[in-house]
């Protein structure tokens, strides 16, 4: 289980964004705080894997927070969610190396994947073993090809990294379903990114025939 500590000034806030982490199979709510003093007591008791963290505390900045966080004797992972749009503040959490940027509102499909695509990111971290420059180029998600790929509207280009590695890793060719199984994402979102794949011929597809039903379509990394 994701050990999660949601931080949010505001009481009914934190208790939405509580409720939609326990929604997702594989976090669980630790606890909660509601000032940045608050905070740090907390990550030093619970010891978090992650904080879901609003920027605009009380008593500072939440980007000051974690950056005194990633210092002390229980470092844990962030995402920030908040309605902070200023680009300074978008920078500094990139430079922090925040795991996502959430800007307020947001319904619970849009947390959901980015908690499952934190699941996935920190497992192919977790069974890493680095025994060569291949090795490190994966854990950072670097392209085989070397080149970008320009994704349609509505796909992420982290998302496709994770199934890219999916797929590319895979032995034989495989489903939308169990890439999506996979990854942590849907079947229907599996199915648009591997769909955009084989559309730029990154992926071949072919269809395997059943006793009855319609085929089902099959992918294969090419690169």
């Amino acid at each position: 289980m994701i050990r999660v500590l949601v931080v949010d000034d505001d009481f009914m806030v934190a208790r939405i964004h509580v409720g939609f982490v326990e929604r997702v199979d594989g976090f669980e709510v630790v606890g909660t705080a509601h000032t940045g003093a608050e905070a740090l007591e907390a990550v030093e008791e619970l010891r978090p894997d992650l904080l879901l963290l609003d920027l605009y505390l009380p008593d500072r900045f939440g980007l000051d927070l974690l950056a005194e966080v990633r210092t002390g004797p229980s470092p844990c992972d962030a995402i920030v969610i908040t309605a902070a749009r200023e680009s300074d503040a978008v920078r500094a959490a990139v430079r922090l190396g925040v795991a996502d940027y959430v800007l307020k509102p947001f319904g619970f499909p849009d947390l959901e994947e980015r908690l499952r695509r934190y699941a996935s990111q920190r497992a192919v971290l977790d069974r890493t073993e680095v025994a060569g420059q291949d090795d490190v180029d994966r854990v950072f998600r670097r392209s085989s090809s070397g080149g970008a790929v320009v994704l349609p509207k509505g796909l992420s280009p982290e998302t496709a990294r994770l199934v890219e590695e999916a797929l590319s890793s895979a032995p034989d060719a495989v489903s939308a379903t169990e890439v999506a199984e996979s990854v942590g994402i849907s079947r229907v979102s599996a199915r648009r990114y591997l769909e955009h794949f084989a559309g730029v011929g990154r992926a071949d597809v072919r269809l395997r025939y059943g006793s009855t039903g319609r085929p089902e379509r099959l992918y294969r990394w090419i690169g």
